[in-house]
């Protein structure tokens, strides 16, 4: 079977890479991770990327002057190993306009809240504050305003009495992990269909 390349973006964990790492493995998946990269050198995801034989780079922002400097260091790296569709999956960076056009319709973003609500970071104890009863997660194309991207698929979740920041996230998380692979199954899938 044909698989569209992908590359993923990340800062931390990794456990929505994780997700597509293993949605990825089965043999109808439409795409196939060929490159990690992490601009935080102890960035987890990095090691869980390596376990599955992934290759993998770590390219620090603190080197480059500019934030347009830096995407396009990621830019040669992702071209560099054939990325046609780049997931960000916990990449705390604001990319430049630069770069989000020319990845534009190949660029794809998970999202911890319900968008357009709570935009940004802290989005769980936002919505607590807020008194929200439901919280979720978003997958969303990658537009030049943060989060603002067309809407590709959302889940949601009940915020609970008692609920903390902390509990809200593991609960929203189990859905992030869920809707990711779908949506990206999908995307790839329309992508090889429209190459026939």
């Amino acid at each position: 079977m044909t698989k569209i390349p992908l590359a993923v973006l990340i800062s931390g964990n990794g456990s929505n890479l994780q997700a597509l790492i293993d949605a990825s493995a089965a043999a109808d998946f439409p795409a196939q991770i060929v490159l990690v990269i992490s601009n935080q050198p102890d960035a987890y995801g990095l090691t869980r990327a390596k376990e599955a034989g992934i290759p993998t780079a770590f390219i620090s922002h603190k080197d480059f002057i500019t934030r347009e400097a830096f995407d396009r260091a990621l830019s040669d790296m992702i071209e560099a190993y054939g990325g046609e569709i780049i997931c960000l999956a916990g990449f705390m960076r604001v990319l430049s306009e630069w770069f989000v056009k020319r990845y534009e319709g190949r660029l794809l973003n998970i999202h911890p809240s319900l968008l357009p609500k709570f935009k940004g970071v802290d989005t769980h104890a936002r919505a607590l504050e807020a008194g929200e009863t439901e919280a979720g997660c978003t997958v969303h194309w990658v537009a030049t305003e943060v989060d603002s991207g067309d809407i590709l698929a959302q889940a949601r979740v009940p915020v609970l009495a008692g609920d903390t920041a902390q509990t809200l996230a593991a609960r929203v998380l189990k859905e992030e992990h869920r809707i990711y692979p779908e949506v990206l199954k999908q995307v790839c899938a329309d992508r090889l269909a429209n190459r026939q």
